[in-house]
């Protein structure tokens, strides 16, 4: 068997350069890599936030809408997560979601009152602000024709 054990430097190996390269490009796109578990932390509270509240049975439209939404953001989150190259696009439509979630309670609820429309604007400028965090990081790492 062959002593495949080296104990000197790595800088001379005819590989180091592509492997610097690579890892350099997978790092390319982790600019907000600590964006994404509060992301997904946000979708999940969203998710649950009518039992959380307890407003299932007076805003039962609400109740799938926030289910539906949180699961969105969530799923938003581990495309980040998964693959940022090609996700981090879609950091303006986070940023809709959470305009979206803002004015949600008066279109879709029905006479929401404030514990459910505070909960739904703090969603939403959360999600609003880490859309545009993300966004802003996508436009940075960006290169310019």
């Amino acid at each position: 068997m062959a002593n495949v054990w080296h104990r000197g430097d790595m800088s001379t190996h005819p590989d180091v350069p592509e492997m610097r390269e690579r890892y350099a490009r997978m790092l390319g796109g982790r600019d907000v890599a600590l964006v994404d578990g509060p992301v997904f932390l946000l979708g999940l509270y969203c998710a649950a936030s009518p039992w959380i509240l307890h407003y299932t049975t007076s805003q039962p439209a609400l109740v799938t809408h926030n289910l539906i939404m949180g699961i969105a953001i969530g799923l938003l989150a581990l495309g980040f997560t998964r693959a940022p190259e090609r996700m981090y696009g879609l950091s303006w439509a986070m940023c809709a979601l959470g305009v979206w979630m803002i004015i949600a309670p008066w279109i879709v609820g029905s006479a929401p009152d404030a514990g459910v429309i505070a909960n739904n604007v703090v969603i939403g400028a959360l999600t609003l602000f880490l859309g545009l965090v993300c966004a802003a990081s996508a436009a940075k790492s960006t290169p310019r024709p």
